[in-house]
Parts: structure tokens; C-alpha cells; sequence
């Protein structure tokens, strides 16, 4: 209760410059909440999942690796589904199809992450601009106070002016650590898929004659 109280105090004695930068800290804290759980979900064991597609590819069990694939959703998995679904195809449309699913998962993998650096610059931009507030208003007051007041005056602006600039430098910190995280994690999940696409490919390419029809599809 001692530190809540503290941490509301100086809440208080920020001013308003305080408020901008709470706005910041929950548009940060909803973003690496939502952009951490959507990244843990389309997290997939590559390895297994090149194993399980292996043994169903060179089997000649297409729609095995369909179900593989569809029994795990994650951006990685739709776009290797998209790719054998058209394995029958040529070359090209093979890869087209990949590239077109890709082209929708993508943007869904990379989504709203960036906006997690724009506001910690812009949190620590509002506890800049509450320090120069403070420090305008400490010199102000004491400017019309008397003697016996100039010290308190000072003292209250002075206050005012560091609070902010402590909170807007955590709420910066704590978006620029999220940031690089997830930043380091949505190049990673790119990397896999870069990588697992590419040897899925080569795998259904090498395969495709001892490859069956799935089911409704055409040979």
C-alpha cells in the first residue's frame, strides 16, 4: 500500500504532464499483450513440422501433409497448405500460390509492432515537454512569490518537472524493450517461414510424380 501510495503522489505532483505519458504506457502495455500472444500462436516446432511433412511428401501422401498443415494453423502452416494444394500445377503456380499466401500472413505477423517505438519517443517526448512545463512554472511562481516562498515554489515546480521526466523515461524504456523483443521474435518467425517454405518447395517439386490427388482435387 506504501508504494501505491508514493507511486500516486507523484502521480500527482507531475501535473498534467503525466497524463499523456499514461496514455502511452497503455497503448504500449495493450500492444506487446496482444502482439506476445499472437507470436506465442503462431509459433510452430519448424523441425517437427518438416519431419511430419517429409514422411507424408515422400510417402506420396498429399493430403497427409494437407492435414499436417491444417491441424496446426499458423502463418507458416497456410502458406506451405496453400503451396500443396496446387502441387499438381506447374513450377510457377506452385510458388504463386505460396507467395500469395504469404503475402496475406505476412503483414499479420509484423502488425502494430512499430507503433511500440512511435510511442516511447512520444513518451518520452510528453515527459520532456512536462519538464519544461515545470521548470516554466517554478520560475514563474517564484518570480511573484515572496522571499519565504520562493524556496517552496521552486521546490514544487522543480518536483513536478523531475516526476515527469522519470515516468516518461520508464514508459520509454519499457516500449523500447518490448519493441526489441518482439521485433527480435517477428524476424525470427520470418526467418522459419523464409526458410520452411522454400525446402517445402524443393520437397513437393523433387516428389510430385509419386505424389496422390487429394481428395476433390484433380491429378
Amino acid at each position: 500500500m506504501g508504494i501505491l501510495k508514493n507511486i500516486s503522489n507523484a502521480f500527482q505532483e507531475g501535473g498534467w504532464g503525466m497524463w499523456p505519458i499514461l496514455v502511452c504506457s497503455i497503448f504500449i502495455i495493450a500492444i506487446t499483450v496482444e502482439r506476445a500472444v499472437y507470436l506465442m500462436k503462431s509459433t510452430v516446432d519448424k523441425d517437427k513440422l518438416l519431419a511430419l511433412l517429409k514422411s507424408q511428401v515422400m510417402s506420396g501422401n498429399v493430403q497427409g501433409a494437407i492435414k499436417v498443415c491444417s491441424g496446426t494453423p499458423t502463418p507458416l502452416t497456410r502458406i506451405i497448405q496453400a503451396g500443396l494444394m496446387k502441387y499438381n500445377r506447374t513450377d510457377h503456380e506452385v510458388q504463386a500460390a505460396m507467395d500469395e499466401a504469404a503475402l496475406r500472413e505476412l503483414p499479420r505477423i509484423n502488425k502494430r509492432t512499430p507503433y511500440l517505438a512511435m510511442l516511447a519517443n512520444l513518451a518520452t517526448l510528453a515527459g520532456l515537454l512536462g519538464t519544461i512545463a515545470g521548470m516554466i512554472k517554478s520560475f514563474a511562481s517564484a518570480a511573484g512569490a515572496s522571499a519565504a516562498d520562493k524556496a517552496t515554489k521552486l521546490a514544487e515546480g522543480i518536483s513536478e518537472a523531475m516526476n515527469c521526466t522519470a515516468f516518461g523515461i520508464a514508459v520509454a524504456l519499457v516500449g523500447l524493450i518490448s519493441f526489441a523483443v518482439l521485433q527480435g521474435k517477428t524476424q525470427q518467425l520470418t526467418d522459419d517461414i523464409n526458410e520452411v517454405t522454400v525446402q517445402v518447395v524443393n520437397l513437393v517439386l523433387t516428389h510430385r510424380s509419386a505424389m496422390k490427388p487429394a481428395a476433390g482435387q484433380a491429378a
